[in-house]
């Protein structure tokens, strides 16, 4: 089978970086990084992903230098010099295999649980004490623990820079403590950081303006978001164009080069009328280029674990819509998750048309690092 690919393969350029191509590693957590640090199957794991072609490498969510950033074991870090190691290897490694590569700064918020590691003790930190509407769970932050995130996230980003990573994708998205302020479910503040758009936006847009002054002016900055949330995929952050272009304007002036629009589906419209995606509607509205994702090239689908066959998993994967769309400039970046997680060379073997060789996704792919 031969398609055209557009410009999937296409070189992409943003400030003083030069991606090879148009497709990314999207973040996956792997739970394979005991006390935080990444070890060397670590390293050899993106580094075959940055081998087999792929054009930037966005690592797994890494956690921020907080008391209650991690929610989930054997996750790793991204402050501390063991970890900091760690990561200046991966980097290293996805350079030589000709790759660049983009850290996920990361705070869980509520999802975290008390007795999580590292500290035990540490409670949850949230904009209201609420891990999903109705649901408490942990601590409401005050002015001095949202000031401490806002740190904690900018130093991360002048360690990255500082590493040798080419720039930073700021989690901002899936229920997590940054998101948990945009949502109106579990921000239920009275302050300046709750009620209105604008004001459950500023926390995010803090964020982002303490790393943009880090990093100064030339260093990619990505925010991911989405409308979904773990708890809920039918939550919506904003339901027209008119208040996702209120949504995305504070956080271009903030400093965003890239929008990253989390959807389950690249295929499914956003908004009734139109064809966009979240990331085409995205990418118009801002006048920055967007990223889009969502189930590219699976051949299980994850959520109902029903299987199809091969050439059914190619036809379901939308590799020629996604290319149309492409093509079209809906969005100029495409990141592939769970493909890429079950077969390092899926970019690899789809540039050369040899459907037939990619690996099927199954659910034990997440226990091991492929």
């Amino acid at each position: 089978m031969t398609m055209n690919l557009g410009p999937m393969f296409e070189p992409f350029d943003i400030h003083n970086l030069t991606l090879r191509n148009r497709v990314a590693m999207a973040p996956m957590t792997r739970n394979f990084s005991p006390n935080g640090v990444p070890g060397e199957n670590v390293v050899a794991y993106y580094r075959r992903r940055a081998e087999a072609g792929v054009g930037l490498v966005i690592t797994e969510g890494t956690t921020v230098n907080h008391p209650g950033a991690n929610g989930y074991p054997n996750v790793p870090a991204f402050h501390g010099i063991e970890a900091l190691a760690g990561w200046k290897s991966v980097v290293d490694a996805v350079h030589e295999a000709g790759g660049a590569i983009f850290p996920q700064l990361w705070h869980v918020g509520a999802v975290r649980k008390e007795g999580t590691d590292p500290d035990p003790s540490v409670p949850g930190y949230s904009p209201s004490g609420l891990f999903a509407p109705g649901k408490p769970n942990g601590k409401a932050m005050s002015k001095e623990d949202i000031d401490d995130v806002v740190t904690a996230f900018a130093d991360a980003a002048q360690d990255a820079k500082a590493l040798g990573f080419d720039g930073v994708e700021i989690h901002g998205a899936h229920g997590y403590l940054l998101d948990q302020f945009l949502w109106e479910g579990t921000n239920q503040r009275e302050d300046e950081y709750g009620g209105s758009m604008e004001n459950r936006l500023r926390f995010v847009v803090e964020i982002v303006a303490a790393v943009r002054h880090q990093v100064g002016p030339d260093f990619p900055i990505m925010l991911r978001f989405s409308q979904w949330k773990q708890q809920d995929y039918d939550a919506r952050l904003v339901n027209s164009p008119e208040e996702l272009e209120q949504f995305l304007k504070p956080l271009v002036e903030a400093g965003v080069d890239i929008f990253h629009a989390s959807t389950r589906r690249f295929w499914e419209p956003e908004f009734e009328g139109s064809s966009l995606n979240l990331a085409g509607w995205t990418q118009k509205l801002s006048g920055k280029p967007a990223m889009s994702v969502g189930s590219v090239g699976l051949t299980e689908d994850f959520i109902s674990g029903t299987m199809a066959s091969k050439q059914e998993s190619v036809e379901q994967s939308g590799i020629d819509e996604l290319a149309e769309r492409m093509n079209n400039h809906e969005f100029e970046l495409i990141a592939v998750g769970r493909a890429l997680l079950q077969d390092p060379e899926w970019l690899t073997k789809v540039k050369e048309g040899r459907f037939g060789d990619v690996d099927d996704f199954a659910r034990k792919s997440l226990t091991k690092l492929y």
